[in-house]
């Protein structure tokens, strides 16, 4: 996480303007225990850092895939105790990506402000390549993708080049697809095409169209899960390969 991302302190209005809430939002759901109470800065006031920021995000996109209240305290119960903002944004990009959401047109001035700071040309850059947002044929106007940007603006500082960013999206997108499309075949084999052969009534064919929306989220983070263990495995294994002594080949 970059230092940028973890000095983050927000007081409410400054939260509510950067998720895109009201502030009644915000106070709604701590008072439901969804966000952890914020700390108390000066004056007793209270502060709110990136972690905040990143689990409103994810309430939201919960709530906007048709999960109740109740349905959203279960699922952020089940994430990991040490999940960090960075953690947070991708389980909310990736619940995102399963039906994104029509691209937002923003201003310059309104995109800074939901990344909350001045971006350079560069960051822009960074920013289209991880498909956060994409350029207009107006320099002062872009498109936004609203599961996206968060977790963008999470790593601009992140030392990776321009050119991995768009070659790991690349990655992303095929095998995304690839686990997307092989999904949907089992679902359908196993479990949609059988329950169309046992001739449902109408209510209940409509019930299982219901389940199988709202399945999706946690099918979400089953995925990120295992690609989170995944990919730390591959890390811990690089760094076992970095660290041991090599030995002569026979």
């Amino acid at each position: 996480m970059s230092e940028v991302a973890a000095e983050v302190r927000l007081t409410v209005d400054e939260l509510a303007a950067r998720a895109g809430v009201t502030v009644r939002t915000v106070r709604f759901y701590g008072t439901k225990g969804l966000l952890p109470p914020p700390e108390l800065g000066p004056r007793r006031v209270g502060l709110y850092g990136a972690a905040h920021l990143d689990r409103l995000g994810l309430i939201e996109e919960l709530q906007r895939q048709g999960l109740t209240l109740a349905a959203i305290e279960r699922y952020l119960a089940r994430l990991p105790q040490d999940s960090t903002p960075m953690d947070l944004a991708i389980h909310r990009a990736l619940v995102a990506s399963w039906t994104p959401e029509a691209p937002e047109a923003v201003s310059r001035a309104q995109l800074e402000r939901r990344v909350g700071r001045a971006l350079s040309e560069e960051q822009l850059d960074r920013l289209a390549a991880m498909g956060a947002m994409e350029r207009t044929a107006d320099p002062e106007a872009f498109r936004v993708d609203p599961g996206l940007l968060p977790l963008g603006a999470r790593i601009l500082d992140v030392p990776i080049p321009l050119e991995t960013l768009l070659a790991a999206r690349a990655v992303l997108l095929e095998h995304s697809r690839a686990t997307a499309h092989e999904l949907h075949r089992l679902f359908r084999e196993t479990v949609w095409k059988p329950y169309r052969e046992s001739e449902p009534e109408p209510a209940e064919l409509a019930r299982m169209k219901d389940l199988a929306g709202h399945i999706q989220p946690m099918v979400a983070q089953a995925l990120v899960t295992a690609f989170q263990r995944s990919l730390r495995e591959e890390l811990g294994e690089a760094a076992r390969g970095t660290d041991s002594p090599s030995t002569p080949e026979d």
